[in-house]
C-alpha cells in the first residue's frame, strides 16, 4: 500500500452517509497547533459542474471577497494575494496536492509563503437537492492569536469567510449573480472605522 503523501490533509473518498462522511473537524490529519474551520452549503448545480467551477482558481476572485489577486503558475500551482485587517496583504503559492474529478480537491501552501495554510473542499452528491460542498482549512493566522482577534473584526478569520465565501459561490451557480449590497455595507463600515482610526 503506498505511503501517504506529506500533506495536511490526507486523501479520503468521502460518500455522503458513508463510513467517511464524518465532521470535517474530526480530522486526525490536521496539525493541532493550526487553527481550523469547516463550513459547508447545498448548491441546487451537479458535482462535476461546481467541481470545474473551483478548479480553476481564478474563478475564485468573483467569490472570495478578500482575495485580491490569483495567479496560475502551472495546472497545479498559483500565487494567492489577499486582505488582512488593517490594510494588510499576504501572498503565498497555494498547490493542489490531491485531485479527485467532480468530488475532492485538497491544497497545501508551500514553504516561504506569509500564511502557512492547507485545506480540502469536497463536492458529495445531495441528489435531487444538487451537491454539498464542503470546505476545511487549517492555516496559522498572521500574528498569532492577536492577529485572529483582530481579524474577526474586520470579519476576514477564516471560518467566517469561507461562510460568506460559500453563500456567495451559492448565489453565482444558482442565479448567475451575487448580491453585493451587503458587500458594499461592509466595506462602507471598514472604510469609516479606519477613516476614525486616523483622526484620532
Amino acid at each position: 500500500m503506498p505511503e501517504p503523501q506529506p500533506q495536511q490533509f490526507q486523501h479520503r473518498t468521502a460518500q455522503p452517509g458513508g463510513a467517511d462522511d464524518a465532521p470535517a473537524t474530526a480530522s486526525k490529519t490536521i496539525k493541532p497547533d493550526r487553527s481550523l474551520s469547516a463550513e459547508s452549503v447545498t448548491i441546487a448545480r451537479p458535482p462535476r459542474e461546481l467541481y470545474d467551477f473551483w478548479r480553476d482558481p481564478v474563478n475564485l476572485i468573483a467569490v472570495m471577497e478578500n482575495v485580491q489577486s490569483i495567479a496560475p503558475i502551472d495546472r497545479d500551482r498559483s500565487t494567492w494575494t489577499v486582505k488582512g485587517p488593517g490594510g494588510q496583504h499576504y501572498s503565498w503559492v497555494s498547490r493542489i496536492t490531491n485531485d479527485v474529478p467532480g468530488e475532492e480537491l485538497t491544497w497545501q501552501s508551500e514553504p516561504g509563503g506569509e500564511i502557512d495554510n492547507s485545506g480540502r473542499v469536497q463536492f458529495l452528491d445531495a441528489g435531487p437537492r444538487g451537491t454539498i460542498v464542503r470546505v476545511t482549512i487549517a492555516y496559522d493566522p498572521p500574528g498569532g492569536a492577536i492577529g485572529k482577534t483582530l481579524a474577526k473584526l474586520f470579519q476576514r478569520e477564516p471560518r467566517i469567510q469561507s461562510r460568506r465565501d460559500l453563500h456567495r459561490l451559492k448565489q453565482l451557480m444558482e442565479t448567475g449573480e451575487i448580491a453585493t449590497s451587503a458587500r458594499n455595507r461592509r466595506e462602507h463600515a471598514e472604510k469609516s472605522g479606519a477613516d476614525k482610526g486616523e483622526q484620532a
